[in-house]
């Protein structure tokens, strides 16, 4: 580390478990970001400016004005651009030794099997069961750490699903994928920002633990097998203890296999 980078996150190599090789980690990870929306955008500011070297964020979509009561690394004059590329603008604002490559494409199987086994993390940021499941088969393939979060009106929940752990259960575990809910979405029901907010922001600190090595200090307990559930009415969270299931068509004894189903990202 030269002096500059170690004034930039002074704050973070202050912190009695963050040392300069902790950072250093941080600096040569890949964190794989699906959805530059109302998770993504707060998830991906926070790993820009804690110095992860190279991020990846995947999204068709353009920015909309729609998009800008909670979707904060977009901007008025982006609106129109695809959100891959705002998102660029904004990170390389923020922090511009961070190596962001852009994606304008909907997740599906063909590019999650090209860049998740890329990732030392990755970020579940999108709001379609299915994208769910095809990111989450990617990530057990592959055995790299998933960091899923859902938002939607005043509730959201999160957790990690980290196939390194043989403990961990995956995401089908607790949402097998035969039962698909009613498909809920902030464009038709509506989300409160700080909820969004307060998830993506979670998902950043779960993937800068895990790839910072502070998963195995015991006083930092990561949401591995563990779901959040969040009541923003209230802001009282529920805690579920998550376990993996044996019969799991994805992490079961069976395998996993790679469907393409072409998605849309949000």
């Amino acid at each position: 580390m030269n002096d500059h980078q170690r004034l930039r996150y002074s704050r973070h190599l202050l912190l009695d478990e963050w040392s300069e090789e902790a950072q250093t980690h941080l600096f040569n990870a890949h964190a794989l970001v699906i959805g530059a929306g109302g998770l993504g955008a707060p998830a991906l500011m926070y790993l820009a400016s804690a110095g992860v070297g190279r991020i990846t964020v995947i999204d068709p979509d353009t920015v909309d004005l729609t998009n800008l009561q909670r979707q904060i690394v977009h901007t008025t004059e982006r609106v129109g651009q695809t959100k891959v590329a705002s998102a660029a603008q904004g990170l390389a604002q923020i922090n511009p030794e961070v190596q962001v490559h852009t994606v304008p494409q909907a997740a599906d199987a063909a590019l999650l099997a090209h860049w998740v086994p890329q990732a030392d993390v990755v970020l579940d940021c999108t709001d379609h069961f299915a994208i769910r499941h095809l990111i989450n088969r990617a990530c057990v393939k592959a055995g790299v750490p998933l960091v899923s979060a859902a938002a939607v009106r005043f509730d959201g929940q999160i957790s990690v699903f980290d196939p390194r752990l043989p403990e961990s259960p995956c995401y089908a575990c607790l949402f097998p994928p035969e039962q698909a809910p009613a498909e809920t979405r902030c464009a038709t029901l509506g989300i409160f920002a700080p909820v969004v907010g307060m998830l993506g922001v979670m998902q950043a600190g779960e993937a800068l633990k895990l790839l910072a090595g502070l998963g195995g200090n015991e006083a930092h307990i990561l949401l591995a097998g563990r779901l959040l559930m969040l009541d923003g009415r209230s802001w009282r969270w529920t805690e579920l203890r998550a376990r993996r299931e044996p019969a799991c068509s994805v992490c079961g004894p069976q395998g996993t296999e790679q469907h393409e189903q072409p998605q849309r990202t949000a």
